[in-house]
């Protein structure tokens, strides 16, 4: 392995500025959710993170309790950073997130002050960071008044912790309030962090208008639906998929013959276009002027490199949005 990032990364690599914000990010980000865990394969980890950076993946997106076990992710991370990444700490965008369980007790959960403060400076130290660029709310916590969530994320700004704000999962009109809060207090939100793909379409009713209307950029996760479109399980599934994982998150029950028989018809679609499925999938994602980005995972390199690959061809004429809307039902 090359000691040295390739000198073309950034001539790979479309990048998109996030919302009305100043900061550009590529448009396929690599998130650290699974396979980067204290449970997987160091060498294999770091191989991923330097072969995204070669590629001009300069955004890493991490959270509090990613593993497995919850936190390891940010130390993997943390060891490849001071190894491998430290002479480029200003050509990355590193995010990470509190929001859902993460330890113990009262104050390791949801949206409070209490809890998002600490838990960003635990993240910060298993990274060896002095701040992370981007530190998101990770959910909406129904107790918490919406002010105090917005006014940590505020805080942690001002403090110098992160350098700008975001939310994660928070549906149309609290995502909307939140903005508002945030842009009286003077730290505007500059980024959502939805679930979205072609098995999962609930951002298009109102979230990206309000994006829109908010200048907030957006950046999607699980565009793949946790590996279902790609070509990957259409032969049953594999040994080594996330399927077939104890802590995954991909059921083999919500791998159904009809999602297979879609998921066919859309592979097909995608090789008349020149394209794998997961290329056309992350290219139907990229679609929406709101998107910046789409967030990754990956198992190994192939996978970055095919997702990458995506930004060849990201045009679709109306009659494959209809076809793919007709596949979809």
């Amino acid at each position: 392995m090359n000691d040295t990032p390739a000198p073309s990364r950034y001539q790979v690599m479309r990048y998109n500025r996030c919302g009305r914000s100043g900061l550009k990010l590529p448009a396929i980000s690599l998130g650290l959710w699974h396979n980067f865990g204290g449970v997987d394969v160091y060498a294999n980890s770091r191989t991923m993170l330097l072969r995204a950076f070669d590629l001009g993946i300069t955004h890493f997106d991490l959270a509090n309790n990613y593993g497995p076990p919850p936190g390891s992710a940010e130390e993997t991370f943390g060891q490849v950073l001071e190894k491998d990444l430290k002479p480029y700490r200003d050509e990355l965008v590193i995010s990470s997130k509190a929001g859902y369980t993460m330890w113990d007790g009262p104050y390791g959960d949801w949206g409070s002050r209490k809890y998002l403060v600490s838990s960003l400076d635990q993240s910060l130290k298993r990274m060896g960071l002095a701040y992370v660029d981007i530190f998101y709310h990770h959910r909406p916590d129904p107790e918490t008044p919406l002010e105090e969530t917005m006014q940590a994320l505020d805080y942690v700004v001002r403090s110098g912790r992160a350098l700008y704000a975001g939310i994660s999962n928070y549906p149309p009109e609290k995502a909307r309030q939140a903005a508002q809060i945030l842009r009286q207090l003077g730290t505007p939100c500059l980024i959502h962090q939805p679930a979205y793909s072609m098995f999962n379409r609930w951002v298009e009713d109102g979230l990206l208008d309000v994006l829109k209307e908010e200048g907030i950029g957006c950046i999607a996760f699980s565009p793949l639906a946790q590996g279902l479109l790609t070509d990957k399980y259409l032969g049953g599934i594999p040994e080594d998929s996330r399927a077939a994982k104890p802590h995954g998150f991909l059921r083999p029950a919500s791998i159904t013959p009809e999602k297979l028989a879609r998921v066919e018809k859309l592979n097909q679609l995608a090789k008349s276009r020149g394209q794998t499925l997961a290329q056309m999938a992350l290219a139907w994602v990229l679609r929406h002027e709101t998107m910046t980005s789409v967030l990754i995972g990956a198992s190994k390199t192939s996978q970055i490199e095919d997702a990458v690959g995506a930004l060849q061809r990201l045009d679709f004429s109306a009659e494959e949005l209809q076809e793919i809307n007709r596949i979809l039902g």
